[in-house]
């Protein structure tokens, strides 16, 4: 049996916890076609300009993005596009719960039906 030191289980709960945040995955999302700026973010998502400031620095802070000054500006990449297939399959596994759950709700309807 593998045992996973309490050190690495905490490395992984931290990097959901980044992940967690809608506001953080609009701005992920936002980031997949490529790097932008504040502004560029901004505009894409809807958000403020505090709360995207405040989520870059946390995404940066994991190390699931980078920042690149370029003149005035500063971009934003995603460092890892793993990140994507996370939540990938996050997405399968619940559209598969979801498909799982109105099949028990057709059933439940026959049954009183």
């Amino acid at each position: 049996m593998l045992k996973v030191s309490g050190q690495a289980l905490l490395a992984v709960a931290e990097y959901f916890k980044v992940l967690s945040e809608v506001s953080r995955l609009q701005v992920l999302c936002c980031l997949k076609s490529g790097g932008k700026n504040v502004t560029e973010i901004i505009e894409a998502t809807g958000l403020g300009q505090a709360n995207v400031s405040k989520h870059l620095k946390v995404l940066a802070q994991a190390g699931i993005v980078t920042r690149t000054p370029q003149g005035t500006s500063v971009f934003y990449e995603i460092t890892d596009p793993i990140v994507f297939q996370l939540c990938e399959v996050v997405c399968d596994r619940l559209g598969i719960r979801l498909d799982e759950q109105t099949q028990q709700l057709e059933e439940l309807k026959n049954l009183r039906g």
